[in-house]
């Protein structure tokens, strides 16, 4: 038997081909042990979830009504909070808002009294370069016509007061009588042309 192909005679001496089968099937052999370990650890773990399930669920059915009741109230509590949030989240937003829009109100009326001004120098120079008068010339010009008035009022005065001086014993001239013009009584109580 020392020359036959005998498996127990070559063992001892494999070729690298067997060395790689036997290798290939002791990793197999592993992976199947590994395989069979996992298959029963997830096994044990759907039957604990599923035991912890119908625990759940003989707890919830034993405290139902009591759980109901906490759960309701967890619930109207965190729906007080996201409510008072939302309502101060509102408030600072609405806030934010106003003070954005009187910034903008207070940009835009400055500019708009820029613009305001600017138009007004404008115009001003404009009316200046044609030869019309400003408000201020205006004002002084009708400040030299009142005073002219009132010089030629007292002008008027000195007259009368000179034209009565110059005529004796009259005291108003036969223009200044209201009753001259129509023919009445001259100073005096005499009808003009009683005593020719």
């Amino acid at each position: 038997m020392a020359g036959s192909n005998d498996d127990t005679t070559r063992q001892p001496h494999d070729g690298p081909t067997e060395k790689k089968a036997r290798r290939v099937h002791d990793a197999a052999e592993g992976i199947e042990q590994q395989a069979e370990r996992l298959a029963r650890s997830l096994g044990e773990s759907a039957h604990h979830v599923w035991l912890a399930g119908v625990g759940a669920l003989a707890r919830a059915q034993s405290e139902g009504s009591r759980l109901f009741s906490s759960l309701v109230e967890e619930g109207a509590e965190l729906e007080r909070q996201a409510r008072k949030a939302a309502g101060d989240r509102a408030t600072e937003a609405r806030e934010a808002l106003e003070t954005g829009v009187d910034e903008v109100r207070g940009k835009a009326g400055d500019a708009w009294e820029r613009l305001e001004r600017g138009f007004d120098e404008r115009m001003q120079r404009t009316l200046a370069r044609l030869g019309v008068p400003s408000r201020e010339d205006l004002r002084a010009l009708e400040r030299q016509v009142e005073a002219l008035r009132a010089e030629l009022r007292r002008e008027r005065a000195a007259t009368a007061a000179r034209r009565t001086a110059a005529r004796p014993g009259t005291s108003t001239t036969e223009t200044d009588r209201p009753d001259a013009a129509q023919g009445g009584p001259a100073p005096g109580g005499a009808p003009e042309g009683a005593g020719e």
